[in-house]
Parts: C-alpha cells; sequence; structure tokens
C-alpha cells in the first residue's frame, strides 16, 4: 500500500510543478530580438525591435537564438524543479538526474 501512497505523492508534486512552470515566464533578449516562454516551452511572446527588422536575415536567424535560449533555460528550471522532488522521494541518485 505505501507504493501506492508514494505515487500518488508524486503525481501531486508534479502536478504542482507543472502548474508552477505554466506561470513561470523565461525571458531572451539577442539584438532586438525578445522572447518569453513559460516553463513548459509554450512561446508567450515574440518583440522584434525597428532596428533588428533592418536585416531580415539576421533577424530570423535572432529569433532562432532567443528562443533557443529561452527553451535551454526552461529546461534547466523544469531539471531543477524536478531533482527537488526526486531528492525529496529518495531518488536523487538516479542516473541521469
Amino acid at each position: 500500500m505505501n507504493k501506492f501512497k508514494d505515487m500518488y505523492q508524486l503525481q501531486k508534486q508534479a502536478k504542482q510543478i507543472r502548474d508552477k512552470l505554466q506561470n513561470t515566464h523565461i525571458e531572451a533578449e539577442i539584438e532586438g530580438v525578445k522572447v518569453v516562454v513559460d516553463g513548459q516551452q509554450e512561446i508567450i511572446h515574440v518583440e522584434i525591435s525597428e532596428d533588428a527588422m533592418s536585416n531580415k536575415k539576421k533577424m530570423q536567424d535572432n529569433i532562432v537564438k532567443a528562443l533557443n535560449k529561452a527553451i535551454k533555460r526552461s529546461q534547466q528550471i523544469g531539471a531543477e524543479e524536478m531533482k527537488g522532488v526526486m531528492g525529496d522521494m529518495g531518488l536523487g541518485g538516479l542516473p541521469g538526474m
């Protein structure tokens, strides 16, 4: 029965983390291109300055770079959150965690 209780607790904590990540906004800006993603890697907002629009190719590259930067940071935040839960459950020593 204890394993069922542990699984319930793990599911409850995972939902809390998902909710927290959904409300966490990560911003990245590269040369006039600003993007905002949430902790679940959903794009919230993209803003491009007038200066950044002057060179289409560079702007496109900067959009990709800014999105990748924000998503990578979002993944790091999510991993940190899960690491805390896994440690609380005594699973912190698993490979890849």
